[in-house]
């Protein structure tokens, strides 16, 4: 996960860097505290703690991945910390100890299947989900099967598969899904948890 969450905690750093050269909060200078759970999912809620009852942080902005959200989460309400999780999330969750700052769904997802099944979008009939078999895909997949069957997509035109984590070659299900005769469009979601491409939402036309 590194690709992704060093640009996250360069950012964090350049804006507290910017922040205190203009006075800091309250005339204080803020103090960034950076701890590295190395993508180790029950590291993630020691590290908190650390965070919480060691170094005495005010908040922690930080989790790129929804399992390792929802292993920090206990820790933030026992000890009613405040995180900030900086990027998209499945929804289905709301704590009062948790910011969620990215979109969720109904504000990502679903625009977009809204667009392929436009007609500027090329009235996409047939939909591919995919995704690392993991909370975050699965749930935001299931999501949109609920919202293609509410449009009127039937069930054998969505198709729906996972990977294992560390999966890197997209080639054969790409190739599988060409071979299928008369889909006009596909939605692929996918959410990289590799060195590779950050997590996004695509969409890939057929021809």
């Amino acid at each position: 996960m590194a690709i992704s969450e060093t640009a996250l905690k360069e950012t964090e750093l350049m804006t507290i860097a910017d922040i205190n050269a203009k006075g800091g909060v309250l005339g204080k200078q803020l103090e960034p505290v950076v701890v590295d759970p190395a993508s180790n999912w029950p590291l993630f809620a020691e590290k908190a703690s650390q965070l919480l009852t060691q170094d005495k942080v005010a908040v922690v902005f930080g989790c790129w991945t929804s399992v390792s959200r929802k292993s920090v989460l206990p820790v933030f309400k026992e000890l009613n910390g405040l995180l900030f999780y900086p990027v998209q999330y499945e929804g289905e969750e709301l704590e009062k100890n948790m910011f969620y700052t990215g979109a969720a769904p109904n504000q990502q997802a679903i625009p977009v299947v809204e667009y392929l099944m436009s007609e500027d979008g090329g009235v996409a009939k047939r939909f591919v989900l995919l995704g690392t078999d993991y909370v975050y895909p699965r749930t935001n997949n299931k999501i949109l099967r609920v919202f293609l069957k509410s449009k009127g997509v039937a069930e054998l035109d969505i198709m729906e598969d996972y990977t294992p984590f560390g999966h890197s070659d997209y080639q054969t299900i790409i190739a599988n899904i060409k071979k299928c005769s008369g889909w006009r469009g596909t939605l692929f979601s996918f959410f990289f948890l590799f060195l590779g491409p950050p997590p996004l939402i695509f969409a890939l036309p057929l021809k």
